[in-house]
């Protein structure tokens, strides 16, 4: 059992919190980075979330595969019982492209609706996100891409709220005021971004995620580890987010492994969770190679982001060891894992290795890989601005080249 804060009433009442014991489960709400509800059974207060934000017409944003499960079945049941109208898109794809954000746009306008509730891993909340930013927009998509301050070509005064609901706990895009899409034309993974895009609410329900299969959520819980850990080593100065990917972190040793033994086990689910989003809180302080390198590869190969983040995680933490070799022995010694850079490092290859993860990326693809081609496109991608060492393309190409082969060591400059 272990005591946490609760609020004594329902997500929109505004009590104050009271201390309970709750079968050792974390309910809690946050105001920090947006609007939170934490704890398991929390989907109760959705349509209640809906109306807070004056959102009578939700367009749910999910998946084929979640649309078909009686959780999601049950919550738009509910939305309609409270006198909701709510309206179905689901056409999203793993790597989600432009044409599903323009098919979803659609959607919102047919269907007149006023919000969207998202519901599903990250690409359904990308997806969900950015339809809420472009349905109403004069701009186009790509005019959103992330580079200087191009997000203030929209116009923020016709962005849609919108309320997010993980069912994964590895991207943490429900507290992200970016999203991922690929434009199918380049093969490229696109960065849009809007501070609008941030969630109004977030609800943080651990059963959305029983359902996940262990293989699922070993990858989108590695996912969640190369956030908090890029974040830790990014050279950028930003303390409060370091603090936070360092706390993650220890969350991520204690749970990953009990989440993807136990599904069922609620209080790991909701502690993943919990890592997720603060990984994506703490990547503020930047990203590094394992994204910029796992950006073009998603786009060429279809591949889960997730998984390609987790299987590149060790060859790109050898390749920037010259640098993050101090912070990582500090690391070690906070999680208790060690003393060292190296006690860190044989850390995340037994991790990965309890949890399922294939130690070489030719594992992984189904196709040729083509080096030269993913090495430039990691150069262009955002994330390797933030990577404690500059990467040329040759440094690219040998990080690939040894997670193709299974050989860490040869990831070295």
């Amino acid at each position: 059992m272990i005591w946490t804060w609760v609020w004594s009433g329902n997500a929109l009442s505004g009590a104050r919190g009271a201390r309970v014991r709750r079968c050792g489960l974390t309910h809690s709400n946050w105001t920090y980075p947006t609007q939170i509800y934490v704890g398991p059974g929390r989907r109760a207060e959705l349509s209640g979330c809906c109306l807070a934000l004056n959102i009578q017409r939700p367009l749910v944003v999910t998946d084929r595969m979640l649309l078909a499960l009686p959780l999601i079945q049950e919550v738009l049941a509910e939305l309609l019982l409270q006198g909701l109208s709510p309206g179905v898109f689901s056409e999203v794809d793993g790597n989600p492209t432009g044409s599903e954000v323009e098919a979803g746009c659609q959607a919102f306008l047919a269907g007149g609706h006023d919000g969207v509730l998202a519901i599903g891993g990250g690409s359904a909340m990308d997806v969900g996100k950015t339809i809420a930013v472009m349905a109403h927009q004069r701009c186009g998509l790509w005019d959103l891409e992330d580079i200087g301050d191009q997000w203030q070509r929209a116009d923020a005064s016709v962005i849609q709220p919108i309320i997010a609901v993980p069912t994964t706990a590895g991207t943490g895009s429900e507290v992200g005021r970016a999203a991922l899409i690929v434009e199918a034309a380049s093969r490229r993974k696109v960065i849009i971004f809007h501070p609008q895009m941030l969630p109004k609410i977030v609800l943080l329900d651990a059963d959305f995620t029983v359902g996940l299969p262990p293989h699922l959520t070993a990858a989108t819980g590695m996912d969640a580890l190369s956030h908090l850990l890029e974040a830790y080593c990014s050279p950028v100065f930003h303390p409060m987010a370091e603090g936070i990917a360092r706390q993650g972190m220890i969350i991520v040793r204690d749970y990953l492994a009990r989440a993807v033994a136990n599904g069922a086990d609620l209080e790991a689910r909701t502690q993943m969770q919990i890592a997720s989003m603060m990984g994506a809180t703490a990547f503020q302080k930047g990203l590094g190679a394992m994204h910029a390198l796992a950006h073009p590869l998603g786009a060429h190969h279809n591949a889960h982001h997730g998984l390609l983040n987790a299987v590149l995680m060790p060859y790109v933490l050898q390749a920037n060891r010259s640098v993050i070799e101090a912070p990582l022995a500090l690391l070690a010694r906070q999680l208790e894992i060690g003393t060292a850079c190296e006690d860190f490092l044989a850390w995340v290859l037994a991790l990965r290795d309890e949890v399922g993860i294939p130690h070489r990326l030719s594992d992984v693809l189904s196709e040729a890989l083509e080096v030269p081609a993913i090495a430039r496109a990691a150069v262009l991608d955002p994330s390797a601005a933030t990577n404690p060492i500059t990467f040329k393309i040759k440094d690219f190409e040998r990080v690939l080249r040894a997670a193709m082969s299974g050989e860490v060591e040869s990831a070295s400059p």
